[in-house]
């Protein structure tokens, strides 16, 4: 007879122990059960159920198990309990029957080695039918005290790492079971394991766990490992590792915000002991991580703007960032415009021209500005410092290693010619820009939304800076927030200037269907979270299938990261039947954006974010009727797409958003008075006719 022994933490269905037992019988095994359980569960929900003998496991718990994990509160309570310590060592099979059962079945089954130890109804079944199969169980070896496992067989697994604990502990025969996974992590928090082989074993199962594909697993691992190790360097790097982990496969890490702070510590203690290479190393790795793209840029949706202010607080609150942020200002205020000569116009920016076309135009024609442009990805030691984040930080923590040397040779000629320097984009040019004194030029820099998503702001000296433009009202109160200097008394001024766009052109005669084309301009990022527009196309298709949905623009690049193939693979399986219908029609990349909106009666902005979405401007200009998503990142706050654009234009759901459409689409009449309104709100308000006037003001110090 094969001796079953079931265990839960609570209460299973009693149906489903019923079925188990009676299948565990027919194969030959005899069937115990015990649970912590509430009163009459056993007496009425299991008598009908085929059990040798039924025990009931404490309930109440020790003062000093209050805070445990609940399947370890279950042993604490129940490891005295004699029934279930005698039933366990002549059991050939110890099955948990729910989570809460899992640690009890671990101890038990390190004190009867040669039972099977399982995890769910099916694993106990196959179990007592493999042990049938192979001619019956094993007589039970010893029943060995819980003191022999870490003195004993952890110590021996470490003397012999990596071969034995790889080859036996941590297979991927081990792994690959769920119950074997869980039960490696428990050791890791049993008190009075030697620091030096608790790291080793976590290490291995870590290592163990990711050749099983339990990724998760193995991050939990490394971060148990971590929060019970004293060392800090050692600390750092366990946690360096789980967040790797994780990033590398495009999930947004749950151990980012340890990770930031151990290297936070470290900062410190090094910035503390007068080591500025290692506290620009450790703030370095504390950005990268804190500040990474996966958790921010490709994701739907992140901390940073739920809760910028505890997002942001720990780096803040650090020694290292103080001494980093402190504005170093600049000797001179910077000159007003000339007279008797043009205005000395620099434009800059590193390789992403796509917002100065109409700028440069403007200015290369225009009689009283002389202009010049730099593309620093264009020079090659310009572009070499430009990015270097290491030795920036390094200088601004007071280290000399040259970088502010290099950097003034290489960008004085340029300031000392120019009036205004104009820099698009606040990356990794603002900040080596910001290095250097710029005397009394004066210095424009905008930033647009993306980069309030990473940690370029963080590294400029603003103090240096004259002009911050933002775009939107949204995405300066997220940079104010995140960067104390800009809320300081050296503070820029921080005007809010719209996108220079040619809105004119795009004002033409629509197609005789297009009032049931909805477009979609852009979908090359997750960002734009293109599936959100394939719900209000389902909405209305349920509603008339004369709507179809028009995507402009190439796609998202899969081989970017492994969050974006992951949002990639999701959006092609949405739309790959929608595509076969001809509900959704794919027009790829285009110079001629305004020829496709000819087609497109309505215009989507699906994001979860933006700074003020072109493609949504230049689809109202052409006459299409907005449909604004309330984008997440800035909904419910004091500015936000319902703040940006006109009321009516902004819905919370897909649900909302098909009611718009089919409420402005009652009839073409009411279609029409809608887009002339949506053109005429987009021409007076964005078109570079009304725009350049500002800029006029911002970089000439005058309106035309």
């Amino acid at each position: 007879m094969i001796e079953v022994l079931l265990i839960s933490g609570g209460a299973p269905p009693a149906a489903l122990v019923a079925d188990t037992v009676a299948k565990l019988t027919a194969a030959g095994g005899r069937v115990r059960y015990a649970g912590s359980v509430p009163d009459g569960y056993l007496e009425r929900d299991l008598a009908g159920a085929d059990l040798a003998e039924t025990h009931k496991l404490p309930r109440s718990n020790p003062r000093r198990a209050a805070r445990l994990p609940f399947g370890e509160r279950v042993w604490i309570r129940s490891r005295k309990d004699q029934w279930l310590l005698e039933r366990a060592a002549r059991a050939h099979v110890i099955a948990a029957l729910d989570d809460g059962g899992v640690y009890t079945v671990w101890q038990l089954a390190q004190r009867n080695r040669t039972a099977k130890a399982v995890n769910g109804f099916a694993p106990a079944i196959d179990a007592v039918r493999e042990l049938a199969a192979h001619g019956g169980p094993p007589e039970p070896g010893p029943f060995r005290a819980p003191a022999s496992l870490v003195a004993r067989d952890f110590g021996r697994a470490a003397k012999d790492l990596p071969a034995a604990a790889v080859r036996l502990a941590s297979s991927r025969r081990v792994m690959n079971n769920r119950l074997g996974a869980k039960l490696w992590r428990l050791p890791l928090r049993i008190p009075g394991v030697p620091e030096g082989l608790r790291i080793a074993i976590g290490k291995r199962v870590a290592e163990a766990m990711v050749w099983a594909r339990r990724h998760a697993d193995a991050e939990y691992v490394l971060a148990q490992t971590a929060s019970k190790t004293s060392d800090p360097e050692t600390k750092a790097q366990l946690l360096d590792e789980a967040v790797k982990l994780a990033a590398d496969r495009g999930v947004n890490p749950k151990y980012v915000d340890p990770a930031v702070a151990a290297r936070l510590v470290l900062a410190d203690r090094d910035l503390a002991a007068g080591n500025l290479v290692g506290a620009a190393s450790h703030l370095k790795r504390a950005f990268l991580w804190g500040f990474h793209r996966v958790i921010h840029i490709d994701q739907l949706s992140t901390k940073l703007s739920t809760d910028t202010a505890g997002f942001i607080k720990p780096f803040h609150d650090s020694q290292v960032m103080r001494q980093f942020a402190t504005p170093r200002g600049r000797r001179l205020p910077a000159a007003p415009p000339p007279t008797g000569r043009p205005v000395r116009l620099l434009v800059m920016t590193s390789a992403n021209d796509n917002f100065l076309g109409h700028i440069l135009g403007r200015y290369r024609n225009h009689p009283d500005v002389e202009v010049r442009y730099l593309d620093l990805a264009t020079h090659s030691s310009l572009k070499r410092i430009a990015w270097s984040d290491t030795q920036m930080i390094l200088n601004r923590l007071g280290h000399d290693d040259g970088y502010a040397a290099l950097a003034e040779d290489l960008l004085r000629p340029y300031l000392d010619w120019a009036d205004t320097v104009f820099l698009d984009w606040c990356v990794g040019p603002a900040a080596m820009l910001t290095t250097v004194d710029p005397g009394d030029t004066r210095i424009v820099v905008r930033l647009h939304s993306y980069e309030a998503f990473t940690r370029w702001p963080l590294l400029v000296d603003f103090s240096r800076i004259d002009d911050l433009v933002f775009v939107a009202d949204h995405v300066r109160d997220l940079a104010k927030t995140l960067v104390p200097q800009l809320r300081g008394p050296l503070a820029p001024r921080m005007p809010m200037v719209h996108n220079a766009m040619e809105l004119a052109g795009f004002a033409r005669e629509k197609t005789a269907d297009a009032r049931f084309n909805l477009g979609l301009v852009g979908v090359s990022q997750v960002a734009k979270d293109p599936l959100w527009a394939l719900e209000v196309l389902r909405l209305l298709r349920a509603e008339d299938e004369r709507y179809r949905l028009l995507v402009v623009g190439g796609d998202m690049n899969p081989n970017l990261n492994k969050a974006t193939r992951k949002y990639f693979r999701e959006y092609e399986k949405e739309l790959e039947p929608l595509v076969g219908s001809g509900a959704v029609l794919r027009l790829g990349p285009t110079d001629d954006v305004a020829g496709k909106l000819t087609d497109v009666g309505f215009i989507l902005s699906s994001s979860v974010r933006e700074g003020c979405h072109v493609g949504l401007m230049e689809g109202a200009a052409s006459g299409a009727v907005p449909v604004v998503r309330d984008w997440p990142f800035y909904a419910g706050k004091a500015h936000s797409a319902r703040t940006l654009y006109p009321e009516g234009w902004v819905v919370a759901t897909p649900e909302e958003a098909a009611r718009r459409v089919l409420a402005v689409n009652t009839t073409e009449e009411s279609w029409r008075d809608a887009a002339k309104l949506a053109n005429e709100y987009a021409l007076s308000t964005w078109d570079w006719s009304v725009v350049s006037a500002d800029f006029d003001e911002l970089l000439l110090g005058k309106r035309p």
